[in-house]
């Protein structure tokens, strides 16, 4: 079973575009038995995959009040089963601090031994959360908008993990018309690009993945590319 956590210290990078879309990648191109959990108390993946974040459930997982197990839902794509968050998951920083457990995700995650890939859609921050992400995933997808902000951010990040864990930078909705962008895809030609597109932008209307709805559009090739990627780093 491979762990691979979509984080970026930043919001509004596409972390949840790309958590929903690579899970479909993995479940339907690779086949895989694939497992999405969200950990974010927004529940962005979660309301994409037809789960609205509702009670306060997500949380007890992280005691022993409840096992990850029952919590998992099965979504419309077969091979792809959702952890869903809700707002309970905004005290996670201080549960997970208070009980002291510093591998307590991955240990969780090893409960569900029956996927072959568990994708992580992460909240923002350098937090406990980003911690226990750290120290459980096998590969860290850092999603970065061709911008000075966002590529600041995820340098952060990449200094902050000082090599303890592989690191996939991504540029997400990128516009070679623009200069900005244009000279940030150039200064790093080697990261996978994900285009921006007004097909990306209907998933809060379909409340799916890409592929499902606008299978010619280029994006979906794109996030295709990015997995087949995905899958030499964490079989290295």
């Amino acid at each position: 079973m491979a762990t691979i956590a979509i984080y970026s210290s930043k919001g509004g990078v596409g972390k949840t575009t790309l958590a929903v879309n690579l899970a479909w990648c993995s479940a339907t191109l690779s086949r895989r038995r694939t497992a999405l959990w969200d950990l974010d108390p927004q529940g962005a993946s979660s309301w994409v995959l037809g789960r609205e974040p509702t009670g306060d459930q997500a949380r007890a997982m992280f005691t022993k009040d409840a096992k990850v197990t029952d919590h998992v839902r099965p979504t419309a794509s077969a091979n792809l089963d959702l952890i869903p968050a809700d707002a309970s998951l905004r005290d996670l920083d201080r549960l997970l601090h208070d009980i002291g457990k510093r591998r307590r995700l991955d240990r969780l995650i090893e409960r569900l031994g029956q996927y072959d890939h568990v994708l992580l859609d992460c909240p923002p921050g350098l937090t406990e959360t980003s911690e226990q992400v750290i120290r459980a995933a096998d590969l860290i997808v850092l999603p970065a908008i061709p911008s000075p902000l966002a590529q600041r951010a995820a340098d952060a990040v990449v200094r902050h993990l000082g090599g303890k864990v592989p690191v996939l930078p991504v540029h997400m909705m990128a516009d070679r018309r623009r200069r900005l962008h244009a000279d940030a895809l150039a200064a790093h030609p080697d990261w996978p690009v994900i285009p921006m597109a007004s097909a990306i932008e209907a998933m809060a209307d379909h409340r799916a993945p890409l592929a499902t709805y606008a299978p010619r559009s280029p994006a979906v090739a794109a996030f295709a590319t990015l997995w087949t990627a995905i899958e030499r780093c964490v079989a290295a």
